[in-house]
């Protein structure tokens, strides 16, 4: 093609894109706050790694399980601890959704492997009674120590 239509053709994709977005946001009437995605996205990264994760943990545990070298007690350790890992997503979802429940928009709950619960919450801030609140439910659903719950808001 020749230098001048590339230019015209360009031109053109750049006014469309410029009209696209001006339609966007008329057609929505509004922008939705940054701080609505940042946090949005906070939650569904946090989710994606700890997914990816398990998948991979699952995948080597898969490899020991179907490895015609492994020994029956290799093959049973990975059955048990597939099992372990599946229970603990298990867990991990029930309490989100109960605090969820609590009125929160959003929330992670993670169980490491020495028994500390972290959970995070989405709210700028949580009054000693919401830290409470959270607090329980996670004691009473995971039977854990409250010195062992960990509760960060985040916004």
């Amino acid at each position: 093609m020749k230098k001048r239509t590339k230019i015209i053709i360009l031109s053109v994709m750049v006014v469309l894109l410029g009209v696209t977005g001006y339609l966007n946001i008329v057609l929505n009437n509004s922008i939705s706050p940054t701080t609505t995605t940042t946090t949005t996205s906070y939650f569904v990264s946090y989710r994606n790694e700890r997914e990816t994760s398990r998948d991979q943990q699952m995948l080597y545990l898969d490899a020991i399980i179907s490895d015609t070298n492994s020994t029956e007690e290799e093959i049973a350790n990975a059955k048990q601890e597939k099992n372990d890992i599946l229970a603990l997503m298990e867990e991990e979802l029930a309490v989100e959704g109960l605090i969820k429940a609590e009125g929160y928009n959003d929330c992670v709950v993670f169980i490491n492997d020495n028994g500390v619960v972290n959970v995070v919450v989405d709210s700028a801030e949580l009054t000693y009674t919401e830290a409470q609140n959270i607090k329980d439910i996670v004691c009473v659903q995971l039977t854990v120590e409250p010195r062992d719950v960990v509760i960060n808001p985040y916004e």
